[in-house]
């Protein structure tokens, strides 16, 4: 079977700062997709915001000769994912790909 190809593409990636949301940035990047990492870094309960996670997966991406920016706006409202689009609008010039593994800051967590 032939691999999927990114080449060109330019993929947002969501909730992208660690665990699964980081492998879901990482694989488009090693198949020639230009990534932007979002992740807003804050609490658990969608408080503060911190390029930090965000930063560190894209150091790593580009560590490993491919492209992408960090972006730590919140997805929880329509102005958010606005600007994250667009982050990669003018980091890149347009969108290809989005993948929303964002939780949106608590938003659609279970209530219990």
């Amino acid at each position: 079977m032939t691999a999927l190809g990114f080449g060109g593409k330019v993929a947002i990636v969501t909730g992208s700062g660690g665990g699964l949301g980081k492998e879901h940035a990482r694989l488009p990047a090693r198949r020639g997709a230009r990534v932007v990492v979002n992740d807003i870094g804050g609490s658990i309960a969608g408080d503060g915001l911190d390029l930090g996670l965000a930063g560190a997966v894209v150091r790593e991406i580009r560590d490993r000769d491919s492209e992408a920016v960090a972006d730590a706006y919140s997805m929880a409202t329509p102005e958010g994912g606005h600007a994250v689009a667009q982050t990669a609008l003018d980091a890149y010039g347009r969108v290809d790909v989005v993948v929303n593994n964002a939780e949106s800051c608590g938003r659609f967590r279970s209530r219990r």
